[in-house]
């Protein structure tokens, strides 16, 4: 089949919007779709349990949602037009200050380095919202992020099912609880466009890995703390039990 000129053009186009739109889909995390390595395979021994890849890459992926979603959340309060779109910037907040303090307490434990930034495609969600203003802030925000949380639910769920280590279990049942707390924040602007949003989770495309893993700090780089905000009455999940070591 011969192409003219202007129909290349339109083939080009829409390739081009194909990509932004899987490429904005893609997991927010490194390896939600096909992981690298053997996730099984045992990193480290712990009083806590045995760690695995797959545990130790959950709590570095924890810690990199919030290092974009606690920023976009500070965002979200201050330029949502909407009063449910504050109150979702509000527990993005709260929510993701809940989990690093506990993926910073527990990483020393594990023998964990953690990021202090998040990963180049991470930053450029960031940068994509902050890019738009009004109504189409509240909207890129939503749906860029029901969709991340939405690719995420079911990884935390066998993490939980699979995991033998205390630690990144009970940190399984708060992000558990936070994200789902999250998805039905989202929800309720009325902004998610359901249609594309399960397109987007169920199809997503490979990137490189580059571009979807957190940098790894600097030696003698201050672990950041995102702020936690007693100020903010928000109940985002359920209270976690006090880590205890994984039985004999």
């Amino acid at each position: 089949m011969r192409l003219t000129r202007g129909r290349i053009g339109v083939v080009v186009l829409l390739g081009a919007m194909t990509l932004t739109l899987t490429a904005l889909a893609f997991p927010a995390v490194l390896g939600l779709d096909k992981p690298d390595g053997d996730q099984n395979r045992v990193v480290a021994s712990t009083k806590y349990g045995p760690l695995t890849e797959a545990d130790r890459d959950f709590v570095v992926k924890v810690r990199a949602a919030g290092l974009w979603e606690y920023p976009l959340g500070e965002m979200a309060m201050r330029r949502g037009t909407t009063e449910a779109m504050r109150t979702a910037g509000e527990h993005l907040v709260v929510g993701h200050a809940g989990l690093d303090a506990m993926c910073r307490e527990i990483a020393p434990e594990l023998g964990i380095t953690l990021p202090n930034k998040a990963s180049p495609q991470q930053q450029g969600f960031v940068a994509t919202v902050d890019a738009k203003s009004g109504g189409e802030f509240d909207s890129t925000a939503v749906n860029i992020m029901r969709v991340t949380h939405g690719q995420i639910f079911p990884a935390i769920a066998k993490i939980r099912a699979s995991t033998k280590n205390t630690l990144v279990r009970q940190l399984a049942d708060l992000a558990n609880d936070t994200v789902l707390d999250h998805i039905t924040v989202l929800e309720k602007t009325g902004l998610v466009e359901y249609d594309q949003v399960t397109f987007q989770q169920t199809g997503p495309a490979k990137l490189p890995k580059d571009r979807v893993t957190p940098p790894p700090p600097q030696p003698g780089e201050q672990v950041l703390v995102l702020k936690p905000r007693p100020d903010l009455k928000v109940n985002t999940a359920s209270p976690t039990p006090t880590p205890s070591p994984a039985a004999p």
